[in-house]
């Protein structure tokens, strides 16, 4: 009961409705991917309905790469970037903070608050596949 009293993180308030899906959670049915739709938008498609709570590291990889559902996503990601920076998909240790790095600076700017909380979490990395992404991560939005 005490817990609902303090307040909350970002990732813990998107927590309450993270049982839904993207297309719940932002009232945007996309409907089924065009006939002709790459494998990668068809994936994006059918991630886009599935409960975001059972994404795994690779599919908020993708997800993120896209631009896809960043406002729900981000503060997700960003607890499980807290408990493991080199949270890994399918390419190697890392490649989902890589994704988070390259979310364009409009969002990092709309969102500061996440914007410190990512520098945060990127000031204790030591990683040779990491280090160019977070440099130009830092020219782009410390600035903002």
């Amino acid at each position: 009961m005490a817990l609902w009293k303090r307040e909350r993180s970002d990732s813990e308030m998107n927590s309450d409705s993270n049982h839904l899906s993207l297309e719940a959670q932002e009232d945007d049915v996309w409907g089924a991917p065009p006939p002709d739709a790459t494998t990668l938008m068809q994936r994006v498609h059918w991630l886009r309905k599935q409960p975001v709570d059972s994404y795994q590291p690779e599919d908020l990889r993708v997800l993120i790469s896209q631009g896809v559902g960043l406002s729900i996503l981000m503060p997700v990601v960003l607890g499980r970037l807290r408990k493991d920076p080199l949270l890994e998909g399918d390419f190697y240790p890392g490649d989902v903070l890589s994704a988070v790095l390259r979310v364009s600076s409009t969002y990092w700017e709309d969102n500061p608050i996440q914007r410190a909380e990512l520098e945060a979490i990127i000031s204790g990395i030591d990683s040779q596949n990491l280090a160019a992404a977070i440099e130009t991560f830092r020219k782009t939005n410390l600035t903002l």
